[in-house]
């Protein structure tokens, strides 16, 4: 088996409530592959779900640096972004989710956790516009359809306190 299919293999297998076998089965493919990026990712991934931002922080920061691509590399923004968040890192966790969005404009998840650290942040009427938009922009309802106009129009004055 290929180390990604290991790597998804062990992961698919993960229980969010009891990560430590995870992470047990993730770090002998660290110590075999300590400069593989999906290695890092996932590695920093287990330990963000088991609640250790701290420890996650430094692995998301190395796969990054180790080159992400694809989805990993918009999944890595926004756990990043997450967990500067939960870390009290707001203005470094906006930075994370605006590379992440240069990199994937279309991405309505970075842009909803975006919407948190803005929200945790203090700028609430910024966090609700950018919530509003994702909406105008991304929810299938043919009820919401007639009102996206308007929806759009209130993000775009929400935005607009932000001074």
């Amino acid at each position: 088996m290929d180390l990604h299919a290991e790597l998804d293999r062990i992961v698919a297998a993960r229980a969010r409530d009891d990560m430590q076998p995870t992470i047990d089965a993730l770090l002998p493919y660290l110590e075999t592959h300590p400069g593989d990026a999906r290695v890092l990712y996932e590695v920093g991934g287990a330990y963000d779900t088991a609640g250790e931002e701290a420890t996650a922080r430094g692995y998301y920061e190395r796969a990054l640096d180790a080159g992400l691509e694809g989805d990993i590399l918009r999944r890595c923004h926004l756990q990043y972004g997450s967990t500067l968040r939960n870390l009290g890192e707001l203005e470094r966790s906006l930075e994370v989710f605006d590379e992440g969005l240069r990199a994937f404009p279309g991405s309505p998840s970075l842009a909803v956790f975006r919407t948190l650290t803005l929200h945790a942040a203090g700028r609430k009427d910024a966090a609700m516009a950018g919530l509003l938009e994702v909406i105008a922009d991304e929810a299938a309802s043919s009820e919401l359809d007639r009102y996206r106009p308007a929806i759009r129009g209130n993000a775009e004055y929400l935005g607009s306190l932000e001074g």
